[in-house]
């Protein structure tokens, strides 16, 4: 279950991540809006994962290593 909590939190961090590119300096409404979710829902899910018992090590690892790869 932590696993696919941090796969979500990662997901939703690439898609902020993008969705800030996009959004052209805050100018384009929908990326905009992507990017607050994205992050806010990236980082409510990583909190939940370690709520629920994964290391902080481990799933910083994981977030930094699939997040350079994206």
């Amino acid at each position: 279950m932590t696993l696919l909590l941090l796969a979500i939190a990662i997901a939703s961090e690439v898609t902020a991540t993008v969705s800030l590119k996009i959004s052209d300096g805050f100018t384009k409404v929908i990326p905009s809006i992507l990017v607050v979710l994205g992050y806010g829902s990236a980082f409510w899910f990583l909190s939940q994962a370690l709520k629920r018992g994964m290391q902080i090590g481990v799933a910083y690892g994981i977030w930094s290593a699939v997040g350079v790869a994206a």
